[in-house]
């Protein structure tokens, strides 16, 4: 198995093992339960996306696809604070 994704997120883990197992490229999350032991820290370098050396080409060129999408939606999102705007709505 190798690394073919370190996620920032446990969701952004999710949309790229799906993404390959689209493809039909076997993947697996790694450390998928240490983000509970670490709380609200961020999940990187804790969680990854695995798939088997034989597949690692063809899940490269997956992963950058989904890493492209997710940069577009990101700037589309204009770097909205979900948390500060709930702040500021509440009464």
């Amino acid at each position: 198995m190798r690394i073919a994704y370190r996620a920032e997120s446990l969701i952004d883990a999710h949309l790229v093992k799906d993404a390959l197992e689209r493809e039909e490229i076997p993947a697996f999350i790694s450390g998928e339960y240490l983000t509970g032991a670490v709380g609200q820290l961020p999940a990187i370098d804790y969680v990854a996306v695995m798939v088997p050396e034989s597949s690692a080409e063809p899940a490269d060129a997956v992963v950058r696809r989904v890493q492209a999408r997710l940069a577009e939606a990101r700037a589309a999102a204009g770097g909205w604070d979900g948390d500060a705007q709930l702040a500021t709505d509440t009464p």
